[in-house]
This record gives C-alpha cells, sequence and structure tokens, in this order.
C-alpha cells in the first residue's frame, strides 16, 4: 500500500545532506517539522519549516531533553489511519498525521571513544530520538522511518517513484533497519555501564555489532558470510590492508588466531605463522630475519598457504625470503618502501599493516544453536607463585625463559598441545589430537622431519596434565630435556619418577591451558 507523504518531522544530530532532501520535499508540497537544532539549519538553507515547539505549543525544557516527547507527536506517528477510534481521537485533538519520521541520534558512540567524562557520555543518551523511531518502526504500514543519512537517496527514489509517497515494501524494510538502530545503539549503552561497574557477566548479554564488509563466503564455498565489527570504533579494524585480494572468512580467522599469539609475545622480533588457526611456527629472535627463518623452518610443509605475523618492520631482505614461499596474508608493523614494492609484485598476497592494531576485547565468546557462551581471555603465560620443579634437576634462568616462551605457544596451539622449543623457536608442534599421546608424536616427528638436530636438549610444553607416564616417555627419548606442564594427574608421582630417572628437568605450573 502506497501513502502520500503530508507531514514529515526531522530531528538529526548529524544534519550533514538533509539539503538534498528538502528540496524533494518542496517538489512534493511536504510539510516539515523539526526540533530547535535542525530548524535552524532548515532555515539556513532557505526552506520552511515549523520549529516542534512552535507545533506541539509547549516549549523545550530541561536542557533539551524533553521536547520531542509529547502526545502531538507520538499520536501522529502511532495512530492507526484505518481505525474509526484513533481516526476520531485525532480529529478531536486536532492531531495531524506524521507520515514520515528523519531521525538520527545523539553522538553517544563518538562521545565514548573519546571522552571519558561520565557525566558527558550520560548527557549524550538519546531518549526522545530512539522513543520516535520505535514509534515509527512500530508502525510502518502508516509511516515511513530513516534513521541513517546513507538511506536518504533510496527515500528520494522512492518518493519520485511514489510521486510523493512511499511503499509497504520500503515502509518495512526501513522499520528492519530502525529497530536493528535501537537495539544496537541501546546494546552499546548497557556494554558501557557494564564496563563501568565491572560486570563481566550481566543477567542479560547484549552483542552489538556493525557491517564491516559481505565475504565471499564462508569456511567453504557453499557458506554464507560476513564480518561485524564489535566496538565503539565500528569502522575500522585496526589494520590496513596494502595489497592482494579481498580477505576471507578463513583467512580473518588465521589473522585473529596470529594477532592472539603475537600481542601475547613481548620483547625481541618474533615472528608467527599460523595455518587454520594453529601456530605452526614461531620464532624470538633480536635479528627479525632469523626469527623469520626459524620461524618457517619450524614446518615449512604446513606453511605452505598460511598467514604470517610479524612484531616488526619488514625489510627488504625479509620481503626477498617471503617470496620465496607462498603464502595467503602477511602481517607486520610497518614495510619499507623497497620491501612493499618486492612483495607487491605477487600480486595476490594480502599484506597487512598492523602498526596501529590494539587489543581491546578480553573476552571469547562462542555460539551454538540458540544460546553462546562467554569467558574471560586467557592471559596468564606464568604464575611464578605457582611455578614448581618437581625434579631434583632444577632449571636456570635461561632456561626458565625458554619455559615462558613454550609454555605461552603451548597456549594458542588447538589441545591436547605439546610443543617443542630451543632456543626461542618452536622446532616441533602437535596438537588438536584427542590423545596427548597422539600429539607428543606428532610434535617429535615433526621436529625429527625439520629440525632433528635441535630436538637434543630442548623444552617440550603440554596444556594439560599428562594422564600417564606413556607420553613424556616419548619425548624424553626423543632427546627433550625439560618439561612443563600443569600437572595434577593421579600419576603425578609416577611421572616425576619416570624424570628423575631419565634425569631431565621438569616443572608443574598449577596452570591449564586449553584451546578448543
Amino acid at each position: 500500500m502506497n501513502l502520500k507523504i503530508k507531514n514529515a518531522l526531522i530531528s538529526v544530530s548529524d544534519k550533514e545532506n538533509i539539503s538534498s532532501l528538502l528540496k524533494i520535499f518542496k517538489k512534493y508540497n511536504i510539510k516539515i517539522i523539526s526540533s530547535s537544532g535542525t530548524f535552524k539549519t532548515i532555515k539556513k538553507l532557505g526552506y520552511n519549516c515549523i520549529e516542534i515547539s512552535k507545533y506541539t505549543g509547549f516549549k523545550e525544557m530541561l536542557d533539551g531533553r524533553v521536547k520531542t516527547l509529547h502526545p502531538k507527536i507520538h499520536a501522529g506517528i502511532l495512530h492507526d489511519r484505518k481505525n474509526k477510534i484513533h481516526k476520531n481521537e485525532m480529529d478531536k485533538q486536532k492531531f495531524p498525521s506524521l507520515d514520515l519520521i528523519i531521525v538520527n541520534f545523539y553522538p553517544f558512540q563518538n562521545i565514548v571513544r573519546h571522552s571519558k567524562n561520565s557525566k558527558n557520555i550520560i548527557e549524550n543518551i538519546d531518549i526522545g530520538g530512539p522513543t520516535m523511531v520505535r514509534a515509527a518502526a512500530k508502525n510502518f504500514k502508516n509511516v515511513a522511518i530513516i534513521t541513517n543519512k546513507n538511506d536518504y537517496k533510496s527515500l528520494i527514489k522512492e518518493i519520485e517513484k511514489n510521486r510523493g509517497g512511499t511503499s509497504l515494501k520500503f515502509r518495512e524494510f526501513m522499520s528492519s533497519k530502525a529497530f536493528g538502530l535501537t537495539a544496537y545503539y541501546d546494546s552499546m549503552i548497557a556494554n558501557w555501564f557494564n564496563k563501568k561497574l565491572n560486570i563481566k557477566f550481566p543477567e542479560r548479554k547484549t552483542l552489538f555489532g556493525r557491517k564491516f564488509k559481505e565475504l565471499r563466503y564462508g569456511e567453504n564455498p557453499h557458506q554464507e558470510s560476513s564480518i561485524y565489527i564489535n566496538d565503539y570504533n565500528d569502522r575500522e579494524l585496526g589494520f590496513t590492508q596494502l595489497n592482494g585480494r579481498e580477505l576471507s572468512y578463513n583467512n580473518y580467522n588465521d589473522i585473529f588466531a596470529s594477532l592472539d599469539l603475537l600481542m601475547s609475545i613481548q620483547g625481541k622480533s618474533s615472528t608467527i605463522i599460523i595455518k587454520h588457526a594453529n601456530p605452526c611456527g614461531v620464532s624470538q629472535n633480536k635479528d627479525p630475519l632469523i626469527s623469520f627463518k626459524n620461524a618457517y623452518a619450524c614446518d615449512p610443509l604446513s606453511a605452505f598457504g598460511g598467514v604470517i605475523a610479524c612484531n616488526y618492520k619488514i625489510n627488504k631482505k625479509i620481503a626477498l625470503e617471503i617470496t620465496k614461499n607462498f603464502l595467503e596474508v602477511i602481517l607486520a608493523k610497518g614495510f619499507d618502501v623497497e620491501a612493499l614494492k618486492i612483495l607487491k609484485r605477487k600480486k595476490n598476497l594480502r599484506i597487512l599493516d598492523i602498526s596501529k592494531f590494539k587489543e581491546k576485547n578480553i573476552s571469547k565468546i562462542k555460539n551454538f544453536d540458540g544460546s553462546f557462551i562467554i569467558q574471560n581471555k586467557d592471559q596468564i603465560i606464568l604464575d611464578n607463585k605457582k611455578l614448581k620443579c618437581v625434579t631434583k634437576l632444577k632449571p636456570n634462568k635461561k632456561e626458565l625463559n625458554e619455559i615462558r616462551f613454550a609454555f605461552n605457544v603451548c597456549k594458542y596451539v588447538k589441545s591436547n598441545a605439546i610443543v617443542l622449543s630451543n632456543n626461542f623457536s618452536t622446532i616441533g608442534i602437535g596438537g588438536g589430537q584427542p590423545s596427548r599421546l597422539d600429539s607428543c608424536k606428532i610434535a617429535i616427528q615433526k621436529a625429527k622431519r625439520f629440525q632433528s638436530i635441535k630436538i637434543k636438549n630442548c623444552v617440550a610444553a603440554s596444556d594439560a596434565f599428562f594422564p600417564f607416564p606413556d607420553g613424556i616417555k616419548i619425548l624424553i627419548n626423543a632427546g627433550v630435556k625439560i618439561i612443563v606442564q600443569p600437572g595434577g594427574s593421579i600419576k603425578d608421582q609416577e611421572i616425576i619418577n619416570e624424570a628423575n630417572k631419565s634425569k631431565i628437568k621438569m616443572l608443574f605450573t598449577g596452570i591449564r591451558h586449553f584451546n578448543h
């Protein structure tokens, strides 16, 4: 059902592009009612307009907190045009219909980003705007609601097409967008309060997200996918793509996994190689080139088509090394001019600058069919108070640093996880297995294939305890000299006895790092 627009109400915080609407309104003799700030803008642009306070006969009060909250406004929006009782009541009150509502909200989102002043933030929680939007969206059979300046062009086309009116299909679509906006807006406010009050798990949890990009497909070609940003800055992800094809669902999955691990490593130049959201090479060295080579050497077969993340700037030498291999994505804290030229020769290589990336969210969410679970991020590496050497032989300071490195990497490998490390570089990784014994075998197998000379005297880290001695026997027989694990098995003493018998060092962390 098409409806003519006789009266339109405009109340916008962001007044950009309203001149394009005013032209079409004048063409079709649409009367305009607006709030004080918008009224002044419209008058300056040379168009006729009625100020809300004059329209309602009630002046704005409480510093503008009350201006559109008036029966004449909301009755004009909410009444059913086909309901005789509604019509009689409107006629009795001499309230005209409002056929088009154009509203955008106080910039709460922007204020939160740039201010820590709670009073200022609360003052920018819009009340009248969302109330009008919800009213108009509910009554979409009779009213059109526009909440985004990007929809002005669509509205103009709709009015031209319908000679001064709107179609039911258009109004219903805009209604769905409007309810999406009010839910998003309220969700941001609720989350701000939760953060302010340190409420990690509120009784009702709402997640807000703005669609950043529609992806070609999901994990597989037959699946649909989009990426959303859940942040008050919902226009960017914190990194910039400098080259290559558009990022896919799987690319993003690997990118976030690599950034998660990269952000946990402090100090020296570090290189992370991720494949299917699993680390397959990690190295830390004062020389970035050595760090890159060592990370790649851990498992060059798995690194094929992977994602590389670096916490340093890529120079010409490293760029030349990168181009020797097939990679999907490279992330780094900047690129030299020569390095970027070299890397861009590979047209499909996705190059991302993460110089400005910062971790913001400290929770992890997993969705299921009709439910989701939330937990704090696993941010602990080692708690020195819980760290306990359980063998006769004790590690020195350098070995403790190596233990910390290996155990940290272990946290990001899919469980059950075993990480072998030598001189702050992984040499074998086994993960994602239902059996810890199989993960031990895979880690050793990988190390023997690519880094056999480095197995002797290496460190092995396990994300959870060893239920039986069989796992550590495989590691010891291969040449492992230090094992770090959480402990907590009923077989712990048996495992400690085996470690002492083999003259290796073993430490219990008291911390489990499952990553499913």
